[in-house]
Parts: C-alpha cells; structure tokens; sequence
C-alpha cells in the first residue's frame, strides 16, 4: 500500500501475529501521519489481541508523539547522555499528559555512570517504574550486524532485555 508517493505501507500477519512496518522515503515530512497509518493497520488487522507493541523512534518530534497518542503504556528507553536524559523528561512528560503507564529502562549505562546514576534518581524522585540497565555489548553489536537480534544469542545485554520485557509486561498488565 502507499500512501501518496511518499510512505510505503506493508503488513504482515497470521492468525496469530501481525506485524505492520512503513517506509518513509527519505526528505519526506510525514512521518507524524506514517506512525498513525502504521497503527491503524494493526487495530484493523487484529481484533483479539492480548498486546501490540510499537517501536517508537528516538526523540520527541511528531512520530514520537503519534506513537504515545491512544496506547496503555510507554517504555522510554533513555540513554545516559545530557540529550538523552532531555528527551526522556520531554518524552514523560507528554507521556503523563496522555496519562499513560511509564516505565523506563537505560540502554547502554555503562558508558555514562554519573548519568545513569541521575536518571535513577529522577525516577526515584518522580516514583516512576523503572525496569532495567542494559550494558554496552560488542557481542550486540555483531549480533544486529549478522542479522540476529540480542534475544537470539547469549548475551549480557539480551539477556537484560528479557528482564525489562518480563517487568514492563508485569507492570502493563497490573492495575
């Protein structure tokens, strides 16, 4: 499907699984409206469904708050940097305008102690759930660039990652 000459729309699905992707060709200033577009496919696509999730795009521009616009929860995945840490305050805060669940999680917070250390404790401060570290792994690194995902090896940081997933899903699921 395409959406005008510059989005290309593609679903995926089964009786089971969907799975809804687009590409936004490059230049192009609707990535707002292609986040939408990807949404409503997969409401349309599955009806029973337990969980969808959507893999927003790093930032706080329009896709980003697309993404937000009607879910249950977010997962800000921060990074330990000062930009990082001002896009998730931005994130959260809109996050808390659409009154969303929030948890948090870092990626990579081995590279920056001090600011890993700081996102803590605004979680803290701001009793936000925060689910987990994931290391900095050269091993991620190889396993992206062969095609395999850190869940589909033995790594530190796959092995983080299914902690975060198994306690937002915890969270997501409790009232």
């Amino acid at each position: 499907m395409s959406v005008g000459k510059t989005v290309d729309l593609m679903l995926y699905s089964d009786e089971k699984k969907v799975f809804s992707t687009a590409k936004l060709k490059m230049g192009r200033g609707t990535s707002g409206m292609l986040v939408s577009e990807v949404k409503k496919q997969i409401k349309t696509s599955i009806v029973d469904a337990d969980l969808a999730i959507i893999d927003g795009s790093p930032g706080i521009g329009c896709p980003v708050i697309a993404s937000l616009s009607g879910v249950d929860m977010v997962l800000i995945v921060a990074e330990p940097s000062i930009s990082g840490i001002s896009d998730m305050e931005r994130i959260i805060n809109t996050a808390a305008r659409f009154g969303t669940k929030i948890a948090i999680c870092i990626n990579k917070f081995d590279i920056n102690i001090e600011n890993t250390k700081t996102i803590e404790r605004f979680c803290k401060g701001r009793d936000l759930k925060f689910v987990g570290r994931i290391p900095f792994d050269s091993e991620a690194v190889r396993a992206i660039n062969n095609g395999h995902t850190i869940i589909d090896i033995d790594s530190i940081s796959g092995t983080a990652v299914k902690k975060i997933y198994s306690d937002t899903i915890k969270i997501l699921f409790t009232n």
